[in-house]
């Protein structure tokens, strides 16, 4: 196994942490969009600040869905 000879830390790591970040920026962007575009500052603060692999806007993401389905 291939490891980086600065840290000694396997390749496929350096991956894995590349795609989580890029997930996280993707449902990030949108669930940020979504919340400055409906005024929701709360949402937007939250999603803002806390890094949570995604988790955060996709519950954001679906919660405002059922809001707006109901209305």
């Amino acid at each position: 196994m291939e490891t980086c000879p600065l840290t000694g830390i396997p390749f496929w790591i350096f991956f894995v942490i590349g795609f989580l970040a890029i997930w996280e920026s993707v449902w990030r962007l949108i669930a940020l969009w979504k919340a400055g575009r409906s005024n929701e500052l709360g949402w937007f603060i939250c999603i803002a600040l806390i890094n949570s692999a995604g988790i955060l806007p996709i519950i954001y993401l679906v919660l405002s869905k059922k809001k707006n389905a109901v209305d």
